[in-house]
């Protein structure tokens, strides 16, 4: 079932679990996805980089025919859209779901972009997800951990100006590999939880923050979590231990491989409390 990335996170606020968000590179992990999603009976959330296929109109179309055909509710997400011709790419290739990410920019011009991409999308049924403050990445942990944080104030202040549908936070979690052990600001995060009020709010850079950590963000009031770096790294591990035998069948490569991306994700859905938590219209 196709819906609206709105639809789900909503939902998730009301209800107070968090919902997964994996980034899919091929059609082998957007199966391996649904078939997680299915099997616990759990909405999800497909991220979507611009970048990740050559044809992404194709890449979406074959994503949404899947999605439609579940028997649980899949919103499609561009992660990260940085450019107008992504946005423009991304609403004509048929996303559910657009991230404007103009995070990197001064407050106004993030304001002033994202309310554009916001009067695009709202005519269109599409939901918007925005940053305010900025998420880096682990290898410069370091800095990015601890600079461009969320101010509370600011991000309602940036919600109620620009009418997005969830706001991503920069808390302390960083993409990608950590340099360095994360520490997140939970006090913070408390803080913009109750200036954001109905908001849902996302936290980007899962990967290798550590179960203790997501499970404190989600009951706090994080309801989206992005997840990628460690999804792929559990598939290549299992890949890699499926080889050790030098009579491994080769037409089972890719199961293997995704096998421990499935056994990875459903580990967090069920963490996260998402399970059992799909609907039916």
């Amino acid at each position: 079932m196709l819906v609206t990335m709105k639809e789900i996170l909503v939902r998730a606020k009301r209800e107070g679990y968090g919902v997964t968000a994996p980034n899919v590179q091929s059609e082998d992990t957007v199966r391996a996805v649904i078939e997680v999603a299915e099997e616990y009976n759990a909405p999800m959330i497909i991220d979507v980089n611009s970048f990740i296929h050559p044809d992404l109109p194709w890449f979406i179309a074959m994503i949404r025919d899947l999605a439609s055909k579940a028997s649980v509710p899949i919103a499609i997400n561009l992660d990260h859209g940085k450019t107008y011709e992504d946005m423009i790419l991304g609403i004509r290739s048929g996303f559910t779901s657009i991230m404007v990410d103009r995070s990197d920019l001064p407050y106004e011009k993030n304001v002033a972009q994202t309310k554009e991409v916001v009067k695009m999308c709202r005519v269109l049924g599409i939901s918007v997800e925005a940053e305010l403050g900025h998420v880096g990445q682990g290898q410069n942990y370091d800095h990015d951990g601890s600079n461009n944080l969320t101010v509370p104030q600011e991000a309602a202040q940036f919600i109620e100006e620009t009418g997005v549908d969830c706001l991503a936070v920069a808390i302390g979690t960083a993409h990608g590999r950590y340099k360095g052990k994360p520490h997140i600001d939970f006090e913070r995060l408390g803080k913009i939880v109750e200036a954001c009020k109905d908001t849902p709010l996302v936290l980007h850079g899962g990967s290798g923050t550590g179960d203790e950590n997501l499970s404190k963000a989600i009951q706090c009031g994080i309801q989206k979590v992005n997840l990628a770096t460690e999804l792929i790294v559990a598939g290549k591990e299992e890949l890699e231990e499926f080889i050790k035998d030098p009579d491994f069948d080769k037409w089972k490569l890719v199961p293997a491989f995704k096998k421990g991306y499935m056994d990875r994700l459903g580990h967090y859905v069920e963490l996260f409390g998402q399970k059992g938590k799909a609907w039916t219209r």
